[in-house]
């Protein structure tokens, strides 16, 4: 529905609570048999455009391929599904995703967000869409002053919880009661957690949006996007924007993508399981300065994963400070064995990367260190390989780079820069 500032606004009625779980809902919603053949697996619908019987007749649904395809369209049937919503809209990445949200903005509009985002979100927010006339505030504490950065030009609240890459939790249901005072949407980026630990939506979100690229897909071999929302406005609204900007994706990306989700409830647990078992073995380490992951007892928003969270779960995304500054913390990533020094998340394989030099490079340092992200901070995506292997070559990693970090005198007595 269209937001009017002042003009209280109401949580669009969630879909209709599904009558299978969530196992079962990723493996069959959004994939019918094939009437002709009886396969039981989709064919990928490579053919651009579509026959039609008479001028303006399609022989069915399908016209061109931009503007709808068998297997997009399935892929969102299945998300949207997933995440409690009536509609889902793919699109070409996650950014591409977070562009068609900023574009139905109006020049003059007003963002809020909270300070640790995803480094492509906060290049667009600070690049892209200033350019077109949308400002962006930054708050590290959006529960607690979003009344006091609201304007008159305020249209939007974007959120990522957890957030990325401190794992900060943020109440979704008391920033969305704070916005929808002053008829005002609320953007929830699920990414970290999947619509297996999380489903923003119902607790009182508008749209919530994905890369697709990481969890939902979980193979590392697919870039995509996804929004998932009830309102019938806002589906006219970006379903316009999704053809005519045309960040699409693929069939066969739909495809492949609509494959790896529905082992999505299988990878997610394994991942929890694996996230835990690391996140409780670093916070024991005295080489290590501290741990963000809502799994522990110890974070400080635990509450709030308990009551977000299916089952308080924390999910596979952790990040650590380590002793040594940013050289053990890069040389840390180096000598992991099973761990691959990478970009990216939310696949089978585990991953490691230092935000400070790669996804967040783009944040000015001042900026960075404000919401956590020092040079001393590794970020950790936990695969579904076996929880002992992982621990194993992450305290032996850990070790050595600290030792090697002390004899060459950086950080001896643990401080890193920003402490």
């Amino acid at each position: 529905m269209t937001a009017h500032n002042d003009q209280p606004i109401t949580t669009p009625p969630r879909a209709p609570s599904p009558v299978h779980g969530f196992g079962t809902l990723a493996v069959h919603a959004g994939a019918p048999h094939d009437a002709v053949t009886g396969a039981v697996i989709e064919s990928i619908s490579l053919s651009t455009t579509f026959q039609q019987t008479a001028v303006g007749k399609p022989v069915g649904l399908y016209e061109y391929s931009r503007s709808s395809n068998p297997n997009r369209d399935n892929f969102e049937t299945m998300v949207a599904a997933l995440e409690h919503a009536k509609y889902a809209l793919a699109f070409s990445s996650g950014s591409a995703t977070t562009a068609n949200i900023l574009q139905s903005l109006a020049a003059g509009s007003h963002v809020i967000s909270v300070s640790d985002v995803y480094g492509g979100t906060h290049r667009y927010f600070t690049q892209v869409a200033k350019a077109h006339g949308v400002k962006v505030t930054f708050t590290p504490e959006i529960e607690v002053d979003i009344r006091e950065h609201i304007t008159e030009a305020t249209k939007l609240v974007w959120i990522e919880t957890p957030s990325n890459p401190t794992l900060r939790l943020v109440d979704i249901r008391a920033v969305a009661t704070a916005a929808h005072e002053h008829g005002i949407l609320v953007v929830v980026d699920n990414t970290f957690l999947s619509p297996y630990v999380q489903n923003p939506l119902d607790h009182g979100a508008d749209i919530v949006v994905h890369s697709v690229t990481k969890y939902i897909n979980g193979h590392s071999d697919v870039v995509m996007g996804v929004a998932a929302f009830n309102s019938d406005d806002l589906h006219k609204r970006l379903s316009f924007l999704q053809n005519a900007i045309g960040a699409i994706p693929s069939a066969f990306d739909s495809w492949l993508a609509h494959r790896g989700a529905k082992t999505l409830h299988l990878r997610a647990r394994e991942a929890t399981t694996n996230a835990t078992a690391v996140a409780k073995a670093l916070e024991a380490s005295p080489n290590v300065i501290s741990v963000n992951y809502p799994g522990l007892d110890s974070h400080p928003h635990r509450e709030i994963a308990l009551k977000q969270h299916r089952n308080g779960m924390g999910g596979g995304m952790l990040s650590f400070r380590i002793r040594g500054g940013h050289a053990a913390a890069e040389r840390f990533c180096q000598l992991t064995k099973i761990f691959t020094l990478a970009e990216s998340l939310g696949g089978v394989e585990s991953l490691v990367e230092v935000p400070s030099s790669m996804t967040h490079a783009g944040i000015p340092k001042d900026q960075r260190e404000a919401v956590g992200v020092f040079d001393d901070l590794v970020r950790v995506s936990c695969g579904v390989e076996d929880a002992a292997d992982l621990v194993q070559d992450a305290l032996q990693a850990l070790d050595r780079a600290v030792a090697e970090s002390a004899k060459l005198g950086n950080g001896v007595n643990g401080a890193s820069n920003g402490v």
